[in-house]
């Protein structure tokens, strides 16, 4: 009976959310615009909590507590990275995405952004970006249904590929139904539960442990000592490598479409405000958890010892510091996480498979087709994205490392440059999407981590923008007619 409040808070929380894709339905059920990118009508307030709670997912919760309970301070560096990297893309990129991809054939994905940006009739450029969105978008996906997983087998004792299936059908459900607008208002709401179910945790474990214990824990010694990373096999290849997570940010799909569906680029500053303070403070609660909780938890005869179990420390501190009806609130966060990022995900899987692969070919198509082919898509990357989380002994951690150096390789470089550099060519655009991501399979498929000290991310973020620049240089200027499209567009 003790866990009755836990079910209760946790099934309500399911039940609100499959209402809010069952409301949305209808709204966008024979509009492939509204359903991919709500008309362009999303408010700066949404546009910046849905962008951040897509963005963190249950890496959040799971795996910077984890490494900061493994590591120490080490982890900081991650965290470091991922706030510079926010603001740096909501300053340079977010207003730029929103005036260029509409400017460039009112684009409403990725691919069909870079596609009409090099003015190409070549299907070559936009298929090669959906394959890419494709693959690691798979490997994300499969992060969000593994966290939940573990979630639900936490939570309900249940075995671990049974949970699986459950988890996915929560978020297939409403993705499936209600569209961007539903993932978008979803995420909001869920943006603001992650947002304090992260602070309650860390200001009770601080009233917990006794006050000296606590205090050294963050004296200026400690942490100089633990960031100097003197006694680390890596060194400052892992401080690069953690700061370099920002990176990715500047070729993330689903949060480049919040840009693009801005309803003003007036509204970008207000947007990144709200975006900063709450990724600002969600990030330090975050390993707050981890530091304090290892603390507390060792008290408990409770110790992890890798990555796979340490990523539980959020959800064995809800349980054994809250009564059961404030646990199963804060368990809920952790779903709302994974929810706002894998539907997220889908959503642009979906809308690369219709938009930017089955629309090239059949142009006539109307929009109910469009609708019906966009959610059996969305099915079908649920299923395989099941399989590859089958084994319950992935990470988390794992799974997004990899999808983030993907994107980081092959979109960050090419989008941040389309953005910047009227020089860009559509042959350098190439080169650098595929080098990047063949770059990153071979970086992690030798795991050359080991070699060089340096993940993925770094090494292959700049050989890709290294061979951007070098063959836009080498191939013939762009035509007088794109270049004039990119001045109006920087000039809105």
């Amino acid at each position: 009976m003790e866990k009755t409040g836990i079910y209760v808070s946790f099934f309500a929380y399911a039940a609100v959310v499959l209402l809010i894709g069952l409301y949305f339905y209808r709204k966008s059920q024979n509009n492939v615009s509204s359903y991919f990118l709500g008309n362009r009508g999303v408010n700066p307030w949404v546009t910046a909590l849905s962008a951040q709670a897509s963005d963190m997912s249950a890496w959040l919760f799971m795996s910077l507590p984890g490494a900061a309970c493994l590591f120490g301070y080490q982890a900081c560096w991650i965290a470091i990275g991922l706030a510079t990297g926010t603001y740096l893309n909501w300053k340079i990129v977010a207003r730029r995405m929103r005036n260029f991809s509409y400017c460039f054939g009112d684009s409403i994905t990725v691919p069909e952004y870079l596609q009409n940006r090099f003015d190409t009739k070549s299907p070559l450029l936009r298929l090669i970006c959906s394959l890419v969105i494709l693959i690691f978008f798979m490997l994300y996906v499969a992060s969000g249904f593994s966290a939940e997983a573990k979630l639900f087998v936490e939570l309900f004792g249940m075995s671990y590929q049974p949970a699986l299936f459950l988890g996915a059908f929560i978020i297939l459900f409403y993705t499936f139904l209600g569209g961007f607008m539903a993932v978008c208002w979803t995420d909001f709401y869920q943006s603001i539960l992650m947002f304090f179910a992260l602070l309650i945790v860390p200001i009770l474990l601080f009233a917990k442990i006794e006050t000296p214990e606590s205090l050294e824990l963050f004296s200026y010694d400690r942490i100089r000592s633990s960031l100097s990373m003197a006694d680390h096999p890596h060194g400052l290849g892992e401080i690069i490598s953690g700061l370099g997570w920002g990176l990715g940010y500047f070729g993330m799909p689903h949060i480049l479409v919040r840009f693009m569906a801005i309803r003003s680029a007036d509204e970008v500053r207000r947007s990144r405000i709200v975006a900063m303070v709450w990724v600002f403070i969600s990030l330090i609660a975050a390993l707050a958890i981890g530091l304090l909780g290892n603390i507390y938890l060792k008290k408990l005869g409770v110790i992890y010892e890798d990555q796979a179990m340490a990523e539980h420390i959020f959800m064995k501190l809800s349980t054994v510091l809250f009564i059961p009806w404030i646990a199963g609130v804060l368990l809920s966060a952790i779903l709302a996480a994974i929810m706002s990022t894998v539907s997220s995900q889908l959503l642009v899987v979906g809308s690369a498979i219709v938009n930017d692969i089955y629309h090239l070919f059949n142009k006539k198509t109307n929009e109910k087709r469009s609708m019906i082919l966009s959610r059996f898509s969305i099915v079908i990357v649920t299923l395989i994205a099941i399989f590859i989380a089958w084994n319950p002994d992935s990470t988390v951690m794992g799974f997004v490392s990899y999808a983030w150096a993907g994107f980081g390789a092959t979109f960050a470089p090419v989008i941040l440059i389309s953005l910047i550099w009227k020089r860009h060519t559509l042959l350098g655009a190439l080169s650098g999407i595929i080098l990047g991501a063949i770059g990153v399979v071979i970086w992690e498929t030798f795991n050359l981590y080991e070699v060089t000290g340096f993940s993925a991310i770094v090494p292959c973020f700049l050989f890709s923008s290294f061979i951007i620049i070098i063959v836009s240089l080498c191939d013939k200027q762009p035509e007088k007619a794109i270049v004039n499209k990119f001045m109006e567009a920087s000039k809105m």
